[in-house]
């Protein structure tokens, strides 16, 4: 058991640390509502990793494996959230440009946005997407080790990945606070806002063409 777990552990980080949707969306909540926005964006992603892992242990997810009709749906879903939140950014950027034109390059308020920041776009942005189920149910069974309970070890193998992935957020949130006044500059943000907006749109684009 101690070599699985050692094994699991190097892959996990590995993967953890791996850029993705996941990792985009709380930096950009970071970007919009600082430390505390990142954390309650981070909050949101973990909790959607909780449900993918209970799913898993439960064997839910290995339907949504087997099901192609279940997969499309909720691929579509999540590429359509990943393309809205994308398109959001790009487009708070020319308001941001618009309001700097008329009352000068001063401090900007975050753009209200349904779902675009915070616990919910976390959350949203990780129980969306299929992949994240359908990793789950390919990786975690195969470092159970034999002899040992299925469910109950990848519950406990899950868990372990999402403390390792709530580690790297406190490490990514923590970092941020050195580099805060430079992010909530005018001219950065809208930087920052127009890269995450594109990559956000690229991520949607790739989850909704890919198979």
């Amino acid at each position: 058991m101690l070599v699985a777990f050692v094994s699991f552990t190097l892959a996990s980080v590995l993967i953890v640390l791996l850029p993705g949707p996941d990792s985009l969306v709380v930096v950009r909540g970071l970007v919009r509502g600082g430390r505390a926005g990142g954390a309650r964006t981070a909050a949101g992603v973990l909790c959607g990793l909780v449900v993918w892992i209970v799913a898993t242990a439960l064997g839910l997810s290995a339907l949504l494996r087997a099901s192609q009709v279940g997969y499309d749906v909720l691929k579509i879903a999540g590429a359509c959230y990943l393309l809205w939140i994308g398109a959001r950014s790009l487009l708070s950027v020319r308001r941001t440009q618009a309001e700097v034109a008329v009352e000068g390059d001063g401090p900007m308020a975050p753009a209200p946005m349904l779902g675009g920041s915070g616990f919910g776009a976390g959350f949203l942005t990780d129980i969306l997407n299929p992949k994240v189920g359908v990793f789950f149910v390919s990786f975690l069974p195969g470092f159970v080790p034999g002899g040992y309970s299925v469910g109950w070890t990848t519950l406990a193998l899950g868990a372990w990945f999402a403390v390792l992935t709530a580690l790297y957020f406190v490490g990514l949130i923590a970092l941020s606070a050195t580099v805060s006044a430079w992010m909530v500059a005018p001219r950065i943000r809208r930087r920052l806002d127009t890269l995450t907006g594109l990559v956000l749109v690229g991520f949607g684009l790739r989850l909704a063409t890919e198979g």
